[in-house]
């Protein structure tokens, strides 16, 4: 099985979804990675809801957690019914019912299904009761009742962009964004939003920011959704620009460089990052072996 994978978003090939959502009308997913591609933990994708769209109420036996990309669209759940625009994401909990409502506008998601959906189990999805609908309220980071659901704008990317008065929510590490090497992180849904299998990101790289090669004992998938970025995944090199998927399994060597102008992509994990040596750098090791061949 292929240990990465790059899909051109002109090569996005949408399909109904099936037994991923029972009862659906007017949705289709693009599927970047899933277990047919060798994916132990990712399904990832792009899933359009077109307006007077809707499914059934049902649930997973897979985490389920999603970024909004364009347009509108109403997610019900037993906590309630959130309306979600561009820029939110969320997470739906294993064996949580829920149900997707258009507005009436087209939608566009990404979405991160761990571990993957398996077609020969019925995509591990289940009809079930209907919720009771009520009047969709949007997300509101500051509050409880929305706990699974949070936003993310360009100002949320911007490191002068974080002091309190500038902050939705009480500045602490669960605010903070990671800077380094010209590369800007900020968390979207993760253990703190209710998660337990995946995460998912948004990172920005300045015009000169760079990643040397390095591994993860876990897979990551990639959605470029600004600019353009050299990749390289076991040494092959890739120009990945706006709407291509990318994948790296468990040890693919990859690398990531500006092209001299600024480049953003969500970004996600699965399994979660574990606590210690979830990077494993080339440069480091070649250290290393460097110095013990001076000291043979």
């Amino acid at each position: 099985m292929a240990r990465f994978i790059v899909r051109r978003a002109a090569e996005a090939h949408y399909l109904d979804v099936g037994a991923l959502a029972p009862g659906a009308v007017g949705m289709t997913r693009w599927r970047g990675v899933g277990e047919d591609d060798g994916a132990a933990h990712t399904d990832f994708g792009i899933t359009r809801l077109a307006a007077g769209g809707s499914t059934a109420t049902h649930v997973h036996s897979f985490e389920e957690s999603f970024y909004v990309l364009e347009g509108e669209v109403v997610i019900v759940t037993p906590e309630g019914t959130v309306r979600l625009v561009a820029g939110d994401y969320g997470v739906i909990p294993i064996g949580v019912p829920h149900a997707w409502r258009s507005t009436g506008v087209d939608a566009a998601w990404a979405d991160l299904f761990t571990p993957p959906a398996r077609a020969r189990h019925g995509s591990d999805t289940y009809r079930v009761e209907e919720l009771p609908e009520r009047e969709p309220t949007p997300v509101d980071t500051r509050d409880p009742r929305t706990r699974s659901f949070g936003n993310i704008t360009a100002a949320h990317m911007d490191p002068a962009g974080q002091s309190q008065q500038l902050l939705a929510v009480s500045a602490s590490m669960r605010t903070a964004l990671l800077v380094y090497s010209g590369i800007t992180l900020k968390m979207m849904v993760d253990s703190d939003l209710g998660a337990t299998l995946g995460t998912s990101f948004m990172v920005r790289y300045a015009p000169d920011g760079k990643a040397g090669p390095h591994d993860h004992p876990l897979e990551e998938a990639y959605l470029i959704t600004e600019g353009e970025v050299r990749a390289h995944f076991d040494g092959e090199e890739f120009l990945l620009t706006a709407g291509d998927i990318a994948w790296a399994a468990v040890g693919c060597v990859h690398s990531f460089e500006a092209t001299g102008a600024e480049v953003q992509w969500l970004e996600t994990q699965s399994p979660q990052m574990p606590p210690r040596h979830a990077y494993r750098f080339v440069r480091d090791w070649q250290y290393l072996e460097e110095r013990l061949e001076e000291e043979m």
